[in-house]
């Protein structure tokens, strides 16, 4: 059954380790509600911020099978995970996150096509992929690795036809894109959700959804504030839109390891272990940027909520 994703700010989702390189479910739990009490109106798991690449199919699902459950109906959820090569082992991944009760199911671009195909192959094992999963809504992550898939607007709107695609996570950064994209689904059910931070503001002037990009494992508020407000308070939103691009050049640097380090100054019980990365090569003045960007951050929202 075809769900509605609403509108909004949908973090990418880490994965907190513990130090001997574990899933830490108490830490994820803590780290839920810390987004959901930022106002996010949505959470995609099992994605790359999760280290999806590095979970095993049964932590993949685990991990979205809690999600849902703690997350109890109070934000929509959305989860990736399939990672194989072959289509008929993506299918079972894809099968078995679905069956987790998550809102929608985020095809992950490039896996279904190889790097020089065309559009054609990617119809095609698409179209296999939504024989085998019936009833179910999906989602598309133009995720760059192992290597970035930009999909066309004659792609989407074949995705937008067949009314079981609700959300594209767009990672363009490219506005001449972007608008060709929505100009594509227009009047569908398809909404594109950008990741970049520069680009947030113009691309909901262009009729963008919202923001799902790494930046929202930050300071998820102040991306809220600016989705919830840029229509009707340009002043607020152009300080928003500024502080946002600036802060996203040191919110890039050794992510997710910097990430976790943000949130574990903020008093949250999360590790710096990753599996994607090596921890102990955050520089001392990579943490200090972090630091100090938080400082700024709360005035920045300070004065953005009063």
């Amino acid at each position: 059954m075809s769900k509605a994703i609403p509108t909004g700010v949908w973090p990418t989702m880490l994965t907190p380790f513990t130090v001997s390189g574990e899933v830490d479910y108490a830490a994820l739990e803590q780290l839920m509600e810390w987004y959901i009490g930022r106002g996010v109106q949505g959470l995609f798991a099992v994605c790359q911020s999760s280290e999806m690449f590095y979970l095993s199919l049964e932590e993949r699902v685990e991990l979205a099978r809690f999600v849902v459950h703690k997350a109890a109906g109070r934000v929509n959820v959305i989860a990736s995970g399939h990672t194989s090569e072959r289509l008929e082992d993506q299918i079972e991944e894809l099968r078995r996150i679905a069956e987790t009760g998550v809102d929608a199911v985020v095809i992950v671009s490039n896996r279904l096509a190889a790097d020089g195909e065309d559009d054609a192959v990617w119809i095609r094992n698409m179209s296999s992929i939504l024989h085998a999963i019936p009833e179910i809504s999906f989602g598309i992550y133009e995720c760059p690795y192992p290597y970035k898939r930009l999909l066309s607007p004659e792609v989407l709107k074949w995705c937008a036809d067949t009314s079981r695609f609700h959300f594209l996570k767009d990672t363009s950064c490219d506005l001449q894109q972007m608008e060709a994209k929505l100009a594509a689904v227009k009047g569908s059910g398809l909404k594109l959700y950008n990741a970049n931070s520069t680009t947030l503001l113009e691309s909901l002037k262009l009729g963008a959804a919202g923001f799902s990009g790494v930046m929202a494992n930050f300071h998820p508020e102040l991306y809220v504030e600016l989705v919830q407000t840029w229509s009707h308070d340009q002043a607020k939103a152009d300080r928003l839109q500024t502080f946002l691009s600036v802060a996203s050049l040191i919110e890039l640097q050794m992510y997710p390891v910097n990430a976790k380090y943000h949130l574990q100054q903020l008093g949250l019980p999360i590790q710096t272990t990753c599996r994607v990365a090596d921890a102990s090569r955050l520089k001392a003045n990579q943490r200090l940027e972090v630091i100090q960007l938080e400082r700024l951050a709360k005035a920045v929202s300070r004065e953005a909520i009063s």
